[in-house]
C-alpha cells in the first residue's frame, strides 16, 4: 500500500491510527496496533500522570515500534499528562488532542519532536490548528463513537481536505478496506478507526461491550447529550434510553437542570468498559458497529482492512 510522506515518517506499514479511547486504548492496545504496522495510541481520557505513564511503559516493553498518546484537553491533568509524554519522548511519535485547543502544548511537543495531529469537526477548526503548526489534523465525522460533533464524514473530509495545507486523516464510520478506500478518494492520507478495535482480541474492554458491539445493526446507535451541550454517540441500553429521556424534558423548561444526567454520566463509560454494567454503562460506538462481526486480533484486523482496500484501489475487487 502506498503511503504519504507523512504516514512513512511516523514508520507506518498501514495508514492506519487506532483511536486513543479512554479507559479502552491502554498501553497492550497500543503496542498490538503498532507492532502490526499501524499506529497505537493510549488514550489519556481524565487519567492522572500516574496511569498515563504505567500505560506509556507497558507499551514500551511490548513495542519498538512508534506509538502515541491522545490527550484529553479537558482533563483536570492535562499538564501533568503533557509532563509525562514529554519525559517519554524517546517513544511517542505522536500526540493527538481531543475536546479543546491544544495551542498551549503544540511548541513544546514539536520541540521535543513529537507530531502533533489533532482531532477537528470544522473546517474552520482545521484552518486553526494549521495556524498553529500542527503536523496534520484528523477530521472526525458524528458517525463515530463517544464524543461528536455535527458533520458526517462524507462531507467533512473534503472540506477539510479543501481548506488546509496538512495531511488529513479521516476518521468516523470507517471499519473496513471500504472505509479506507473511499477516504483515500476523498483525499485523506489515511484513517483513525476507534469502533474496530473494541473488539480486539487485546482489547480489555469486558466481554459484555464486545457482545454489544458484536450484535449491533446499523440503527443501534443513539446521540445523547446534545440539549445537555456534551453529544455522545453510544449503543441504545437502558441507561442511554432514560438519559435521551430526561435530558428531552429538562430541554422544554425555562431553566433547565441537567444536574441528574451529570450523575449518571459519571462514571457510566468505566461501568461499561470495566465491569460490563449492560443497564448503567454508556457502551460508546460508532455507526460502523453494524459493520463488525467478530473478534479478531490487531493484527489480522489491520491487514484485513488493508487488503480491502488495495482490492478496491487496484480494481480487483
Amino acid at each position: 500500500m502506498k503511503l504519504s510522506p507523512l504516514m512513512k515518517s511516523l514508520g507506518l506499514k498501514y495508514p492506519i491510527f487506532q483511536g486513543g479511547m479512554a479507559w479502552v486504548a491502554d498501553g497492550k492496545l497500543a503496542a498490538a496496533v503498532s507492532n502490526a504496522g499501524g499506529l497505537g495510541i493510549i488514550g489519556a481520557g481524565n487519567a492522572p500522570r500516574s496511569v498515563v505513564a504505567e500505560e506509556i511503559a507497558t507499551a514500551k516493553k511490548l513495542t519498538n515500534h512508534p506509538f502515541g498518546v491522545n490527550v484529553m484537553l479537558l482533563s483536570p491533568y492535562v499538564k501533568e499528562v503533557v509532563d509525562v509524554i514529554l519525559a517519554n519522548k524517546d517513544a511517542i511519535t505522536v500526540v493527538t488532542t481531543g475536546a479543546g485547543n491544544p495551542s498551549d502544548y503544540v511548541a513544546d511537543f514539536k520541540a521535543a519532536g513529537i507530531k502533533v495531529i489533532p482531532v477537528v469537526g470544522s473546517a474552520g477548526l482545521a484552518k486553526m490548528m494549521e495556524r498553529v503548526g500542527v503536523d496534520g489534523v484528523i477530521a472526525e465525522g458524528m458517525e463515530s463513537g463517544g464524543h461528536v460533533g455535527k458533520l458526517t464524514t462524507m462531507a467533512l473530509v473534503p472540506q477539510v481536505v479543501d481548506a488546509v495545507n496538512l495531511p488529513v486523516i479521516a476518521a468516523g464510520g470507517i471499519g473496513d478496506g471500504r472505509g479506507l478506500a473511499a477516504s483515500f478518494m476523498l483525499g485523506a492520507e489515511g484513517v483513525q478507526m476507534g469502533t474496530r478495535f473494541l473488539v480486539a482480541t487485546e482489547s480489555k474492554v469486558h466481554p459484555n461491550y464486545k457482545k454489544a458491539v458484536l450484535k449491533a445493526k446499523d440503527a443501534s446507535t443513539i446521540v445523547t447529550g446534545e440539549f445537555a451541550g456534551h453529544p455522545s454517540r453510544v449503543l441504545k441500553n437502558k441507561m442511554a434510553k432514560k438519559y435521551l429521556k430526561i435530558e428531552k424534558a429538562e430541554a422544554l423548561k425555562d431553566e433547565p437542570d441537567y444536574a441528574e444526567l451529570e450523575e449518571m454520566g459519571s462514571g457510566s463509560l468505566r461501568k461499561a468498559v470495566l465491569d460490563g454494567d449492560q443497564e448503567n454503562g454508556s457502551f460508546m460506538a460508532g455507526e460502523i458497529s453494524g459493520l463488525v462481526k467478530r473478534e479478531q486480533p490487531a493484527a489480522e484486523i489491520l491487514a484485513e482492512v488493508a487488503t480491502q482496500a488495495d482490492e478496491l484501489l487496484n480494481g480487483k475487487y
